[in-house]
C-alpha cells in the first residue's frame, strides 16, 4: 500500500500537501460510509467534496476535523502522521469544522458565541470591553454587518451561519472544513461568503468545501473530489470540470433533464386555496389563490416573509386579520380556517405543510421511520381504542415506495436515513394524509441532485393528480423549472405576479429587490 496518493492535476498552491489521507474507511452500524479513500489536499487551496447524500463527503470532512474517527487508514498533516479523536485535538492543530447543523448557544450573544471557550479574561472573568473590541475587529475584517450584542438564538438562519463562520475565523484556523455553508444564505450573503473564502485562500488558509451547489464549487474551487457510495470516483482540477461532468460522475450515469415536463393546469380547474388580506407576523395584507393541479412558486429574498406566510396559512402562528378558504374538489362546501386555528385543523381541512427545517420542525429523528410517516394519519388506523399495526405498516410501505424511500426496516430510526431520504420521508407522510393543498417550504434544501429530481417528479405527479401546490424556494431555477405561476414577496407583501413569458430570473430578482420593471 503506498504511503500517499498524489491526485491528478497540479497542486492548488506551491506549498505542497496540507492533508494527505490514505486508505480511509468508515462504517456506521454495518453501513459502509467510506471505503479505502485516498486524497491529497494542498495548502492554501479551496478543495471541494461533492456527491449525492450518503456518498460520504460529510463523513470525510468530519474525519479531517476530528469529529469522526476512521476505522482504518492514516492521515498526514503537513507531512506528520496524526489521528484525531476529538474536534478539540483538531482545533489545537489548526483545523476547524463549520458543520451543516448549526451549533449556536441560543441564550448567548453573537460575540459570546463567536469566542465561546476563548473569551478574553481578566482576573478570571470575561473582559467585556475586550470581547466587544475583538468581535468588532473580526466582523469588520470578514465584512459581516452583524452586531455582537444581539441574542444569537433570535437570529435568522443566515445570520446564525455567519456566527459559525466568524467563530472559525476567530480560532486562526489553518484549515477550515465548510459543510454546506451557503445552504441557508440569500444570494447577497452567498456572494459575501464567497469573497471571504477567496480571501482566506489568498492568505494561505486551506478550505475544504462540502457543497451540493455545483455552480458554487466550479466558481470557487481549485480542485474537486467526487465521491459515490463511499468511494472516491476522481479528483481533478475544477477548471477541467463542468456541472454536467460532475453530475454524471456523482450519479454514475449520464445526466437527464433537470426538471420533469410541466403539465398544464386544466383550464377550468377550481381554486383550492384562497388567501385574502392575510396579515400576521412578517406578513402584510397578502392575497393569493392556488388552483387544483397548479404549482404556484413563491420567490423572494431571505427575510421577505415567505416562511412566515406559510406558517400563517397553516395556522402555526396566529393571524391578525384575513380569510383563508380551502375548497377541495368534490367537497360539499368550502372550509374557512379561523385566525386562531391550529395546524391540526388545517390538516383536517385538507392543507398540509412540508416545513423549511426537516430536523427542527418536520421529523422525530430518534423515532422509527414508520412512526414518522404515520404520525399525522393515525386516525386512519384507529379502531376501538387501538391502532391496527398491520394495516398501518402496509399503508406506510405503500407510500414509502411511492415517495422513493428505500428502507431496510420501518423500525429503524429516521436519523439513519440520508438527508435526501429524510426529506422524501416528509413527502411519504403527506401522501398518507391525502391533502388537497400542499405548502412545500424549501423542499429540496440540503439534498443531493438525485433526490432533488425525485422530489421534482413527486411534486409534478401530485399536481397532475389534482393537488394544489404552493412552492417556496430560494432557488430561482427551481421555481422557474416547476411553477406554472410565480408570486414574488418583498418586505412581507407580494410585489409581483409573473406568468408565461414574464417568468424569468431577471424579473424575479428585480421584483425581489424592489427594482422597477425593465430598470437598470
Amino acid at each position: 500500500m503506498p504511503d500517499q496518493l498524489v491526485v491528478p492535476g497540479p497542486p492548488g498552491q506551491p506549498g505542497g500537501a496540507h492533508v494527505e489521507l490514505t486508505d480511509i474507511s468508515k462504517s456506521f452500524g454495518g453501513v459502509r460510509a467510506l471505503e479505502a479513500v485516498n486524497l491529497r489536499i494542498d495548502r492554501g487551496s479551496i478543495h471541494a467534496l461533492v456527491g449525492e447524500n450518503g456518498a460520504g463527503k460529510s463523513t470525510l470532512g468530519k474525519i479531517i476535523a476530528g469529529v469522526t474517527v476512521p476505522d482504518r487508514g492514516q492521515m498526514l498533516l503537513r507531512g506528520g502522521q496524526v489521528r484525531f479523536h476529538t474536534p478539540r485535538e483538531a482545533i489545537a492543530r489548526g483545523i476547524v469544522l463549520i458543520a451543516q447543523e448549526l451549533s449556536i448557544v441560543p441564550a448567548l450573544s453573537v460575540a459570546e458565541n463567536v469566542f465561546l471557550g476563548a473569551e478574553p479574561r481578566r482576573g478570571g472573568v470575561v473582559n467585556r470591553r475586550a470581547l466587544r473590541k475583538r468581535y468588532a475587529d473580526l466582523a469588520a475584517s470578514a465584512g459581516f454587518d452583524l452586531r455582537g450584542d444581539l441574542n444569537a438564538g433570535a437570529l435568522r438562519t443566515a445570520d446564525q451561519q455567519k456566527v459559525e463562520i466568524l467563530r472559525a475565523l476567530s480560532r486562526d484556523a489553518e484549515l477550515i472544513v465548510m459543510d454546506e455553508p451557503t445552504a441557508a444564505l440569500s444570494r447577497p450573503d452567498v456572494d459575501l461568503l464567497h469573497e471571504v473564502i477567496r480571501r482566506l485562500a489568498a492568505a494561505g488558509t486551506t478550505v475544504v468545501l462540502v457543497s451540493h451547489f455545483l455552480g458554487e464549487v466550479l466558481e470557487l474551487a481549485d480542485q474537486v473530489t467526487v465521491l459515490r457510495d463511499g468511494k472516491l470516483v476522481r479528483t481533478a482540477a475544477a477548471a477541467e470540470e463542468t456541472e454536467t461532468t460532475l453530475l454524471s460522475a456523482m450519479l454514475g450515469r449520464p445526466l437527464g433533464t433537470a426538471f420533469p415536463v410541466r403539465r398544464p393546469v386544466p383550464p377550468h380547474a377550481p381554486v383550492v386555496l384562497s388567501v385574502q388580506g392575510l396579515t400576521a407576523s412578517g406578513v402584510t395584507n397578502v392575497s393569493l389563490e392556488v388552483r387544483a393541479g397548479e404549482i404556484v412558486g413563491l420567490a423572494g429574498l431571505i427575510g421577505a416573509g415567505r416562511t412566515e406566510l406559510a406558517s400563517a396559512v397553516y395556522r402555526a402562528v396566529r393571524a391578525q386579520s384575513g380569510v383563508i378558504t380551502l375548497s377541495p374538489p368534490r367537497q360539499q362546501a368550502p372550509v374557512q380556517l379561523h385566525r386562531a386555528g391550529s395546524p391540526r385543523a388545517a390538516l383536517m381541512a385538507g392543507l398540509a405543510l412540508i416545513p423549511e427545517g426537516r430536523k427542527e420542525h418536520g421529523l422525530l429523528l430518534g423515532r422509527p421511520i414508520g412512526e414518522n410517516v404515520s404520525l399525522a394519519a393515525l386516525a386512519k388506523f384507529h379502531r376501538g381504542g387501538l391502532v391496527r399495526r398491520r394495516a398501518e405498516r402496509r399503508a406506510v410501505d405503500a407510500v414509502l415506495v411511492k415517495a422513493g424511500v428505500r428502507v431496510r426496516s420501518q423500525a429503524a430510526p429516521a436519523s439513519t436515513l440520508s438527508g435526501g431520504n429524510q426529506q422524501k420521508l416528509l413527502f411519504a407522510r403527506i401522501l398518507l394524509c391525502e391533502p388537497k393543498v400542499l405548502i412545500a417550504d424549501e423542499p429540496t434544501r440540503g439534498v443531493d441532485v438525485g433526490s432533488k429530481r425525485a422530489i421534482y417528479d413527486l411534486l409534478t405527479e401530485l399536481a397532475a393528480d389534482g393537488l394544489g401546490v404552493l412552492l417556496i424556494s430560494s432557488d430561482v431555477e427551481e421555481i422557474l423549472g416547476l411553477a406554472h405561476r410565480v408570486l414574488v414577496m418583498r418586505l412581507g407583501g407580494i410585489t409581483a405576479e409573473l406568468t408565461g413569458s414574464e417568468m424569468t430570473e431577471a424579473a424575479i430578482l428585480s421584483a425581489a429587490f424592489g427594482a422597477a420593471r425593465g430598470g437598470t
